[in-house]
């Protein structure tokens, strides 16, 4: 009832998840990501133990195909399910089941992959791949969200649009972005527009926080103000379109 896209960002080692569907909280259930782990999305038929269980052995040094394997072989509903994930080699791997809800299928590129069932047609997961595939320049969190834009461009989930999430882990052991939209009739609308607000309003953080590096983070609150004096002024100078 899904498509998504599982990643190893290539220049910053960063993991992430991007998917989108006709269904609740798309979010609360199938995208799973580590930092110096991997990420993985667990869909169709969703199996959420998928996700912790993956994530342990990604951790544990398991490659996505063993993980992929190990996941799958031993669940009696694995022919309902899909699954897909990337370790910190950049090693992907995938499996739809052959039960899945037509059209369904994966394909497998460097360092990504994009898997879906229930979908329009298997133009959704190609029109994805070859997007992310072509956005290399790009910030990250919108290459993911250009990508998904051109699935859905082609016809998406076939039943239609609900919710959207998108998950990066890259340093740290809580996220870089958790953004969902819930229930929405233009998901990737409202994830584009969150993502906005997000850049603008709480990035900033991002400097002051604690981190493994600086476990106290930034206190000084004449700091902290320097810091958002200095990204206001950024984005003030960003060219209008």
């Amino acid at each position: 009832m899904t498509w998504s896209i599982v990643a190893r960002d290539a220049k910053s080692g960063a993991f992430a998840v991007a998917v989108t569907t006709k269904f609740f909280a798309v979010g609360a259930l199938c995208p799973h990501a580590a930092s110096g782990v991997g990420a993985l999305s667990t869909q169709a038929l969703v199996n959420p133990m998928y996700g912790t269980q993956g994530l342990k052995m990604l951790a544990d040094g398991v490659p996505a195909p063993d993980v992929i394997r190990r996941l799958t072989e031993p669940d009696a509903g694995r022919l309902l399910r899909q699954v897909h994930a990337v370790d910190r080699q950049g090693r992907v791997a995938a499996h739809t089941g052959t039960s899945c809800v037509e059209w369904c299928g994966h394909r497998v590129g460097d360092g990504f992959s994009v898997a879906g069932n229930m979908l329009a047609g298997p133009q959704v997961v190609e029109r994805t791949f070859e997007r992310f595939a072509a956005g290399a320049a790009l910030p990250l969190p919108v290459r993911l969200l250009d990508a998904l834009d051109a699935g859905q461009a082609v016809g998406g989930d076939k039943r239609g649009k609900q919710s959207a999430a998108l998950l990066i882990h890259s340093t740290e052991d809580y996220p870089d972005y958790d953004l969902r939209v819930d229930d929405h009739p233009e998901p990737l609308v409202e994830l584009r527009r969150l993502l906005a607000i997000y850049e603008s309003d709480f990035a900033i953080y991002r400097e002051v926080i604690p981190t493994r590096a600086n476990p106290a983070g930034v206190t000084d609150r004449a700091k902290i103000e320097e810091v958002r004096a200095r990204r206001l002024a950024a984005q003030q100078a960003q060219p209008k379109s």
